[in-house]
């Protein structure tokens, strides 16, 4: 497409693709403000429960009708979450940083950085808020993106110096331990906040652990060790155990800021304290987890595959025997997962809870991100409580494999509350319609987007289904 281009005009070409996909940033932010528009006002249907106005952006944005936040969403084909954040910003931009955004507008700064600023700002009151805009509107379409951020950042403690002390101390309740995705490495981020005190020695710890390894792993980085000291952490057991064989007595130095890194209080143990760890079963102190792994039968029967771990991500079968070698291994019964397990109950047993996970892999909402266990299990079409539904009318149990998904708790009430119908067509098959027609199928490979007359056509069958007579077990959808 551009192999004829001169240098100049690729040069050219190269600016103008820049600013244009900035605009079309620009045009998505603006899209969606004015959603919110739209919705910003009391809601039209006094009878619709818990569709409350919400708060989004910071001090001076309009509120938002809480139901219209998942639709929008869904139209973007984007996460609830990040649609959410997106308006945040742009309202924010719009209604507190409005020099910044008519800069932005232009399609002469990075929309990103714009959004960055909006959301470190976003605590300041509206009355202070400008001493920002007015800075970053001068130089974010000049200067480097760190440049624009660091002045900022200073910004925002001038524009209210004793409200930075307060969020300073309110920062210090924040403390926080957090675990990234694990990639396709089987290698996995563990990010921490902690007292800096506590974080010299868990340091200290870390490179006293890789003093003693060392040894053992010749061919790998001073990095790669201390990586693989951390990981002695998480198994106690082996951590004491290390130590007490490689340590002598002595006491812990004191840390101080003023003073080099000091030796762990794990490295240096009093002679009693050693003695008595040497006499210690340490296996006791071994955590234990629940660990789900998923395996063709394939791959027992010999053939190369991937063994999938949730929460840790795929790895191989060498990966996999690493990782439980040193551990006790109580194997539970395989679940067959072509059981249709049902129930009169309205709560769901942990018996189709499992099922329900495994099948759906989690969140059942389109283009939900989450895989977690801890959601909402939800009945697609609806458990009725009335007396036509009990077990003498010979009804059809509600609760099963057949009626059952995820939902996190903010999808599930929109279910409930905000107009949106869903049914499930087989086992880890959805159709959804939202309010305004758009409408969705969900299934083991992802969410499709469906005209609203396909969306009524599913939507009906499943009710059919769901009629007095069953849900065929091995039906498709």
């Amino acid at each position: 497409m551009f192999d004829h281009l001169s240098p100049c005009e690729l040069l050219d070409a190269a600016a103008g693709a820049v600013r244009a996909r900035r605009l079309a940033e620009v045009a998505d932010l603006e899209v969606i403000a004015a959603w919110a528009a739209v919705h910003s006002g009391e809601p039209a249907d006094p009878g619709r429960r818990r569709n409350l106005l919400v708060d989004v952006g910071g001090e001076g944005t309009p509120r938002v009708q809480d139901h219209a936040l998942g639709e929008i969403a869904l139209a973007r084909g984007a996460g609830v979450v990040a649609t959410i954040n997106a308006l945040a910003d742009v309202l924010d931009l719009q209604h507190r940083l409005p020099l910044t955004w008519a800069v932005v507008r232009q399609g002469t700064a990075e929309v990103y950085v714009a959004r960055k600023v909006a959301r470190m700002s976003r605590h300041l009151p509206a009355a202070v808020v400008g001493v920002v805009d007015v800075a970053v509107a001068r130089m974010i379409a000049t200067e480097a993106p760190g440049r624009v951020l660091t002045v900022a950042e200073g910004k925002v403690i001038e524009a209210d110096p004793a409200l930075h002390e307060e969020r300073v101390e309110e920062e210090k309740r924040r403390r926080y331990v957090g675990l990234g995705r694990t990639d396709e490495y089987g290698l996995r981020t563990l990010i921490a906040r902690l007292d800096a005190g506590d974080a010299a020695w868990v340091q200290a710890t870390v490179t006293r652990v890789a003093e003693i390894i060392t040894p053992g792993h010749p061919d790998a980085t001073a990095d790669e060790v201390r990586a693989i000291a951390l990981g002695y952490l998480a198994r106690p057991a082996e951590l004491l155990a290390l130590l007490v064989e490689n340590e002598t007595p002595g006491q812990p130095e004191p840390v101080t800021d003023d003073e080099p890194l000091a030796p762990s209080r794990a490295t240096a143990l009093p002679v009693d304290v050693l003695d008595k760890l040497h006499r210690t079963d340490l296996t006791k102190l071994r955590p234990k987890a629940v660990f789900y792994v998923h395996l063709h039968e394939a791959t027992l029967l010999g053939t190369k595959g991937v063994a999938r771990v949730e929460e840790l991500g795929p790895r191989t079968l060498g990966a996999l025997h690493q990782l439980l070698a040193t551990t006790q291994v109580t194997v539970k019964p395989v679940i067959d997962l072509a059981d249709a397990v049902r129930t009169t109950a309205y709560e769901h047993p942990e018996a189709i809870k499992e099922r329900v996970h495994l099948v759906t892999g989690g969140d059942y909402w389109p283009y939900a991100t989450s895989t977690s266990r801890n959601a909402d299990y939800d009945h697609p079409t609806p458990f009725d409580h009335g007396p036509e539904r009990s077990p003498e009318a010979q009804q059809p149990a509600q609760t099963g494999t057949h009626n059952s998904g995820l939902l996190q708790r903010r999808h599930h009430r929109w279910k409930t509350h905000a107009g949106y119908q869903a049914r499930q067509r087989a086992p880890g098959h959805y159709v959804w319609l939202t309010p305004n027609g758009l409408g969705f199928t969900v299934d083991p490979t992802g969410t499709h987007p469906c005209s609203e007359m396909e969306a009524r056509l599913h939507l009906a069958l499943a009710d059919r289904r769901a009629q007095p007579g069953g849900w065929p077990d091995d039906g498709e959808p």
